[in-house]
């Protein structure tokens, strides 16, 4: 559904009053976010001195109450917390008895569906699973971002245009997931975006241990390249030494790994492992060259990988 195709007037939530249960980086964006559909924060819950800061920076005269007094003010609470800290947070408020019959609880986990919320909605509440595909940063760009942002979506089926309406209010685009898939579509994005980060950040660290001044200006354009390759041809983007097969520069890099940046020689190899089979597989690695490459790979990932195979571990490290 894009964004452009805005739901019909009765199928869009009446103007809400938002609370937020968790004030990091998430919860303060959307609900901004909202505010500027219309709908009205009215009360945030947050401990910590960033938390009080994001949510005076991006929703401004909301008051930081505890959590149970911003379910009694909001129609709508956002209940963005931790994966891990969600399933004991939505029992505490059920047992509490601080749901109300008819509010909606929006929790932004990509882990959970909507049945992590099973106890609230015994107490009268509505579910709704939305969960922004987006990095934040906890600063007013993320309501920019959220423009055009894919929202995982998770909701009984009789909530489903609410909750499509909601994430095309917010500017972004719901997609349906369903209730069992959640995990593995949580773990696709955490494979793509988590590890993405590490990887660019020890790409740059090399850079600099190899005297690159600016090694955010030399990635941008090859990364960003990279990237928008992969997004249009898949495995038909693969370049590299791997893919071409080069054992002996590959063989050159884990030496290099080795001696300038030994923590960072696991993942080259299970990555270059993995770019080998999926080169393999779409034909672009000829089988000839993939003996040598594969033997380099597995000769690299004996004794020695690792500082607790006997390396210094301090040698090389980006200084």
């Amino acid at each position: 559904m894009s964004t452009s195709q805005q739901p019909e007037p009765s199928d869009r939530p009446a103007r809400l009053t938002v609370g937020v249960v968790g004030a990091g980086r998430v919860g303060p964006a959307l609900a901004a976010s909202l505010q500027l559909a219309g709908h009205r924060p009215v009360a945030a819950s947050g401990v910590s001195d960033a938390s009080r800061r994001r949510a005076a920076q991006l929703l401004p005269d909301v008051p930081l109450v505890p959590p149970a007094e911003v379910l009694r003010r909001a129609d709508l609470v956002l209940l963005t917390v931790p994966d891990d800290a969600l399933p004991g947070l939505v029992s505490g408020l059920a047992e509490t008895g601080a749901v109300r019959p008819g509010q909606l609880l929006v929790h932004t986990s990509g882990r959970y569906g909507a049945r992590v919320l099973d106890p609230a909605v015994r107490a009268g509440a509505l579910p709704l699973a939305l969960h922004p595909a987006m990095t934040f940063t906890g600063t007013p760009v993320d309501v920019q971002r959220l423009a055009g942002c894919s929202f995982g979506v998770t909701a009984p089926e009789e909530l489903r245009l609410a909750a499509e309406a909601l994430v095309i209010e917010m500017g972004g685009e719901p997609e349906w997931i369903a209730e069992e898939m959640r995990p593995l579509y949580h773990a696709a994005l955490a494979l793509g975006a988590n590890h993405l980060v590490t990887l660019v950040a020890q790409s740059m660290e090399l850079l600099r241990e190899a005297g690159v001044e600016a090694p955010d200006r030399m990635l941008g354009p090859l990364l960003g390249a990279a990237l928008d390759n992969a997004l249009r041809s898949g495995d038909a983007a693969l370049t590299g030494p791997v893919a071409r097969g080069d054992a002996g520069t590959v063989a050159a890099h884990v030496e290099q790994l080795r001696r300038h940046s030994p923590q960072t020689v696991a993942g080259y190899l299970a990555m270059a492992r993995a770019t080998a089979d999926r080169a393999l597989a779409h034909g672009l690695l000829k089988p000839e060259l993939a003996e040598d490459l594969l033997g380099v790979l597995a000769d690299a990932g004996g004794p020695g990988t690792s500082p607790s195979d006997g390396t210094d571990g301090t040698e090389g490290h980006a200084r």
